[in-house]
């Protein structure tokens, strides 16, 4: 996994039409413009400026290989097992602080609107699985827990990548942290 540590990257993903595009990328490889714009409903140019920001910072790079000619651009992510980054490596970097708060705050509102639509009781033909668990752990148990997820989700990745077979992208959404204390 790619480890990033620009604080400019962190406000390039907070913005939702490019966290939703890098979500498409990564779970059904490479697209075009006009398969972003036709999968996010928005215009083919917007779909193809929010693509060259991704990639003005790395986060997405074309794919020539997959072109049918010349002129067709195809964009994949730059690294295919996905963005990481340390939020203290984020933190120590200039502009780190304002850079992490935006993220923040989009993460927070992309949090709550996916338990929001979980608990809606009639989203038209949408299949959902809410589950919620707490498990004890040792700090090297968390590590082989998390790796075992990762390798799950890769498998499934694997299997399911691609576009026009009657698949949609779903999004999980999942976090392992102590249990917080109630506010």
């Amino acid at each position: 996994m790619a480890q990033y540590d620009d604080p400019r990257i962190l406000r390039a993903i907070a913005h939702p039409a490019r966290r939703r595009i890098l979500s498409e990328l990564y779970a059904g490889g490479s697209l075009r413009a006009a398969d972003v714009a036709r999968t996010l409903d928005m215009p083919a140019n917007q779909a193809s400026f929010h693509l060259r920001q991704l990639a003005k910072y790395g986060l997405v790079e074309e794919a020539p290989d997959e072109a049918r000619d010349k002129r067709d651009r195809v964009w994949r992510m730059a690294a295919d097992d996905g963005i990481s980054f340390r939020s203290e490596d984020m933190l120590a970097q200039p502009g780190g602080d304002a850079a992490m708060e935006v993220y923040r705050r989009s993460a927070r509102a992309w949090g709550h609107q996916l338990v929001d639509r979980s608990v809606e009781p009639d989203v038209p033909d949408a299949e959902k699985w809410v589950f919620n668990a707490s498990l004890r752990f040792h700090p090297d148990e968390l590590v082989e827990f998390a790796h075992e997820i990762e390798q799950l989700h890769q498998r499934w990745r694997d299997r399911t990548r691609g576009h026009d077979d009657g698949r949609v992208t779903y999004s999980v959404y999942q976090l392992i942290q102590p249990y917080p204390e109630d506010d």
